[in-house]
């Protein structure tokens, strides 16, 4: 009889657990936390915790243990009986920086960061709140790992461990935003990104061409934005947030807006951004080299020289720019779910500031050069499934995207009538399928294929202003031409336990060019009328994670990437320089990296972190600018103008090497101490097979930050500083841009060395309403970020104040 009470009593204990609903909340803050994954062992049970941070157990039997996962938190793993125990309540600790961290990138899938033989950093939008970034430029740059390079206001070009621009790969939502006229120069196609829609970014320090394929040599900027939350219920979440913004450097005015709606199945998120940008001022107290004493107006029809009233504003580089961005998810079912995202941006007309500050003789060069209006547009879908019983797959993500970029410009020589306009506009269509396998309990499978179609359209015209009369000429890439990419890969895991992990890969890609120049033709007398480039590459990589102690963490890595020649190198004709033209080449091949990077992740207790790694990467067949002959010609008429022939080609071997170090000091649970260091060389070979310094290695640079922070209040000081570069250890095409660069005292250009103190703060008013407040250069230097053409911000005051409901 007793044994049958208690079997009733058991049951019924079982009974009451499995109707009632479990409650997952932060450990500190006791606030829920939405969209936690909650699983079995086997994930053959996956259901996923509503707005208010509830889920029902029921799916899942009393005695297995039972997985509550979420990017920000420390994984949990309880029975039923043991949430009973707790009054139905699971805690979950957020998780420490630096551990732990789940990472999408590194496989298109979640993996702990850990697990990861490559460095990887992570922003994640709490601290992009903070950080307040004008751009998302600004914001690769808060990670300390990453120099920005801006030729203009609008302008912001990373550079990773010595490689930029086309050498580097950003993706959008898993979109790759290269482009087929991605080029080697400065770019700035970043700014487009909507930092306020960002939810977490991730930076690949080193090759990504396994998973990526071409371009991925350098580094990999992945941006997640924000995904639309449901309310996992028969009532509406709505969710909104608004934010305004003024600095005083560039007198900029920001306002932001979004709203979230969100049913049981569907939800829809909206944002919008708004950006104006007055002309920057730079620092009193630094290199009188970069002061702007004059700059040209048009005065009653007449190019006119003025002096410039306040010689510290960089005249003229304001503009402004918009953002905008509506998403829509649809999850029929807790392990398969849609996502729709539209996403366009546009700027104004903007100054390339560094081409107005020019001299011919005593003389500024341009009356005007201008980008026009730096337009992107994307649409994707995606479809994501968590769980199969596939024999092929258990996860399977299919994205299918289409983009257009639209970019142009615009100069005249002073006192010249003729306007020279070139537009250009890219459509990218792209169809990526990625899935994961489990094939052992110690064994993960990736693999996937890609497709990538750009086709490109590109024009060329003369405006005379006075008469409004235009007449054709060279457009800057072959009208009509089409670059495209069909790829497969496969990456295996294998982690036979916790503190060891074996990752490798490899992948195949195809790359298809086709130009036509018969239209150039006619301005250029090409020895060709079309060039097809039909290559294929192997790349590969291989890596261990050992974790021999909590103490202790090494990363091992070993790769090969590639960047296939896109538009830009085959067909493009351009200015490179003052004096210089860039012409067609039709006889181009991939260019191949080799590297090796090792790295130490010391952990003393959770107090006190240290994180170092070196890499070394060889560049084999490198795609550079060199002296070039057209029809037996070495110098030509361009835009009115006797110019050296210069053209991409296969022409250098280049060695880039370097070290990082970083640490992070926790003095006490609210006051932290944090510095990042970076050590850049690189060599590559001249056209006599003489080694000169790396055109994209930065100078040695770093930040130091001291944190206080409470529940309500943060404060951040720290300092930004960035080594010499002097005449000797600048590239020969940096030397060749003298008027950027300060003078030293043999009136060589080099790149002075700089330092700013700064000062950031957040303090959360209300339950919905924070402020930020930040004084950044307070000494209100006057410096250059290296190779750049514009001024840094002099002193700058910056206030935003963000309201939720």
């Amino acid at each position: 009889m007793k044994q049958c009470l208690l079997f009733i009593c058991c049951l019924l204990f079982f009974t009451k657990l499995l109707a009632q609903n479990v409650k997952v909340v932060e450990k500190d803050s006791k606030l829920p936390i939405p969209g936690v994954a909650v699983y079995n062992e086997t994930k053959s049970v996956m259901v996923t915790t509503d707005i208010d941070g509830v889920v029902n157990l029921d799916k899942f039997s009393p005695t297995e243990a039972i997985h509550f996962q979420h990017l920000f938190h420390v994984k949990t793993i309880l029975t039923k009986s043991e949430i009973q125990r707790n009054n139905l309540v699971v805690i979950m600790a957020p998780k420490i920086e630096g551990l732990d961290e789940v990472v999408v990138s590194a496989s298109k899938f979640e993996q702990n960061k850990r697990d990861i033989p490559q460095k990887i950093m992570n922003v994640s939008a709490k601290e992009i709140a903070f950080t307040n970034p004008q751009t998302s430029a600004d914001l690769l740059e808060s990670t300390g790992n990453i120099y920005i390079q801006k030729s203009q206001l609008g302008g912001g070009s990373p550079m990773i461990r010595g490689f930029s621009t086309n050498r580097l790969l950003i993706t959008v939502d898993g979109v790759r935003m290269n482009n087929a006229i991605f080029r080697g120069g400065n770019i700035q196609n970043v700014i487009s990104i909507d930092p306020f829609t960002i939810q977490n970014t991730e930076v690949t320090l080193g090759a990504g061409s396994v998973v990526y394929g071409s371009d991925a040599i350098g580094g990999v900027m992945s941006f997640y934005t924000q995904k639309p939350q449901l309310s996992y219920s028969d009532s509406l979440y709505f969710k909104a947030n608004a934010l305004v913004r003024y600095a005083s450097a560039s007198n900029e005015k920001t306002g932001h807006v979004d709203l979230n709606f969100g049913l049981k199945k569907w939800a829809f998120l909206s944002s919008i951004s708004y950006t104006d940008f007055d002309d920057l001022r730079m620092g009193s107290n630094g290199p009188e080299d970069y002061i702007r004493p004059e700059y040209v107006e048009v005065i009653d029809g007449v190019d006119t020289v003025v002096t410039n009233p306040n010689p510290l504003v960089q005249v003229p580089t304001g503009y402004d720019q918009i953002n905008f961005m509506q998403k829509a998810r649809y999850e029929s079912s807790d392990d398969l779910s849609f996502d729709f995202g539209l996403y366009y941006s546009t700027t104004s007309d903007y100054a390339r500031y560094d081409r107005l500050i020019r001299y011919r003789g005593d003389n500024l060069r341009s009356a005007e050069w201008n980008y026009g209006p730096q337009r992107w547009f994307m649409g994707n879908l995606q479809l994501t499934k968590l769980t199969s019983n596939s024999n092929l797959y258990d996860k399977i993500q299919t994205t299918v995207a289409y983009q257009n970029f639209q970019e142009s410009r615009m100069d005249r020589e002073f006192g010249n009538l003729i306007r020279n306009i070139r537009e250009e506009a890219v459509d990218a269509v792209s169809l990526n399928l990625d899935l994961e396998k489990q094939l052992g309990m110690n064994t993960e499978l990736f693999y996937g294929a890609e497709y990538v179609h750009n086709k490109v359209t590109s024009s060329g015209s003369e405006e005379n202003i006075s008469t409004n009369e235009t007449v054709p000429t060279v457009s800057r890439y072959p009208n009509g031409s089409d670059w495209q990419s069909f790829a497969a890969y496969t990456s295996l895991k294998y982690k036979p336990n916790p503190k060891f992990v074996f990752q490798t890969g490899a992948r195949y890609n195809h790359v298809l060019v086709n130009a036509d120049f018969t239209e150039n033709n006619h301005y250029l007398s090409l020895p060709f009328e079309t060039a097809k480039i039909d290559a294929g590459a192997f790349t590969g990589t291989a890596g261990i994670s050992w974790i021999p102690s909590e103490l202790m963490e090494w990363k091992f890595n070993l790769s090969s990437a590639f960047r296939a020649p896109n538009i830009d190198d085959v067909g493009k004709v351009f200015d490179s320089e003052p004096g210089s033209v860039v012409v067609p080449n039709n006889s181009l091949r991939p260019e191949y990296a080799y590297g090796g990077e090792l790295g130490l992740k010391l952990n003393f207790n959770n107090v006190f972190l240290v994180d170092v790694a070196t890499y070394y990467t060889y560049l084999d067949n490198a795609l550079v600018r060199r002296g070039f002959t057209l029809n037996g010609e070495s110098e030509i008429l361009y835009d009115g103008e006797l110019s050296n022939v210069q053209a991409i080609q296969n022409a250098a071997q280049s060695k880039i090497y370097g070290f990082e170090a970083g640490i992070q000091f926790n003095l006490t649970k609210q006051l932290k101490l944090t510095s990042q260091y970076n050590i850049v060389g690189g060599e590559e070979e001249d056209d006599e097979g003489n080694l000169t310094p790396l055109r994209h290695a930065a100078p040695n640079f770093g930040n130091t930050h001291l944190v206080w922070k409470n529940s309500k209040l943060q404060i951040d000081a720290f300092a930004e500083y960035n080594n010499e570069l002097s005449f000797n250890q600048l590239a020969p095409s940096e030397t060749e841009k003298d008027f950027i660069y300060a003078l030293d005292s043999n009136g060589n250009p080099y790149a002075p060395s700089w330092y700013t103190l700064n000062l950031r703060t957040q303090y959360k008013v209300t339950d919905a309403a924070t402020l930020v407040a930040s004084l950044e250069n307070i000494t209100d230097q006057r410096y250059k970020p290296y190779s750049s053409g514009i001024a840094a911000p002099g002193r700058n005051l910056i206030l935003s104040l963000q309201y939720s409901f």
